[in-house]
């Protein structure tokens, strides 16, 4: 991840969000009191992590992909075409 200062960040704010974007890499920028830094993230990126972050904390959702998992390893699985929509 990279980092910047707000005074570069700014001065070059088109650039650097179109990157983010591109890139799909976090960038933080920093000021002179450390707790005012930010990280800037893609908006495609920030729902991927908000989904994970719902699903890890989700225990009976994790319940039911762990044995999914487990019917996986074990052979269990069947594989299904997907219908042409």
């Amino acid at each position: 991840m990279d980092a910047m200062s707000y005074h570069h960040f700014k001065q070059h704010l088109k650039d650097h969000l179109k990157q983010v974007n591109e890139d799909t890499i976090p960038l933080v920028v920093t000021f002179k009191n450390p707790d005012d830094n930010v990280v800037v993230m893609s908006k495609r990126d920030f729902d991927v992590t908000e989904e994970t972050m719902y699903l890890l904390n989700n225990p009976e959702l994790m319940a039911r992909i762990r044995r999914g998992d487990a019917q996986i390893m074990a052979g269990k699985a069947k594989r299904h075409d997907l219908p042409n929509v």
